[in-house]
């Protein structure tokens, strides 16, 4: 399932990228198919096993993109161990709302970004996060939790203040965000009938892709889209 749409966000076999934050590697791996140099980035030693594990697949399977290579990189956002400008494209999908000193890792993203190179940030959307923290106090409260809600306009302030310059953004996810609002109203250990369906169809939906929930989706998205996306450039000269 992915949340960045790779036709606003192009890339190019051989161009360097990094996922921030990559968690199951699902930015990564698509990355990785259409032939880019991938870093997996994370804090989380475990995930980054089955992402190189997912790597080392793809390529005996001839699923990357040739000559591709990829790599997974254990780290921290906030102080990332790369170069100035060392990524043509930079990703970082669901991490901030989970980070106190977010315009640090801002700041590192424009760091590690190459002049002219792009960057997509995703973040919860506003208000469908909004009913998931009145739904439920454990929803934000566990360890590694949601901090924080952004709005729209302020999550892009921030970006454009830390030097990158914004050039598109959407919603995506409309049907994962009634999904949520039931775990958040049932509690996360107490799955019943409806969650169980609902998550059935959409394993079914991530599986086969059907038409008719792809029309539903796209139509949904402006209005109740889960994650909002926003697509930004590095300026040749800052």
């Amino acid at each position: 399932m992915l949340t960045v749409d790779f036709d606003r966000f192009p890339v190019s076999p051989g161009m360097n990228l990094i996922d921030v934050g990559c968690g199951q590697g699902r930015h990564s791996f698509e990355a990785y198919r259409r032939g880019c140099n991938v870093t997996a980035f994370d804090m989380n030693e475990s995930d980054l096993a089955d992402v190189k594990t997912m790597f080392g697949a793809m390529e005996a399977e001839g699923e990357a993109g040739f000559p591709a290579i990829a790599q997974v990189q254990a780290g921290d956002a906030r102080a990332m161990p790369f170069e100035d400008g060392s990524f043509d494209r930079v990703i970082a999908s669901e991490i901030l709302e989970h980070i106190h000193e977010d315009e640090a890792v801002m700041a590192e993203l424009f760091r590690i970004t190459k002049p002219g190179g792009l960057v997509a940030v995703t973040v919860p959307r506003n208000w469908p996060e909004q009913v998931c923290w009145k739904l439920s106090d454990e929803y934000h409260e566990v360890e590694g939790g949601h901090i924080r809600i952004y709005k729209a306009s302020e999550l892009v302030d921030k970006l454009t203040r830390a030097g990158f310059q914004p050039y598109a953004q959407h919603h995506a996810h409309a049907l994962h965000a009634p999904y949520w609002w039931l775990k958040c109203a049932v509690g996360s250990d107490n799955d019943n009938f409806a969650t169980k369906a609902y998550h059935r169809l959409l394993v079914w939906d991530m599986m086969s892709a059907p038409l008719v929930t792809r029309l539903a989706e796209k139509s949904l998205d402006p209005v109740l889209g889960k994650s909002f996306v926003v697509y930004l450039r590095k300026p040749e000269h800052s």
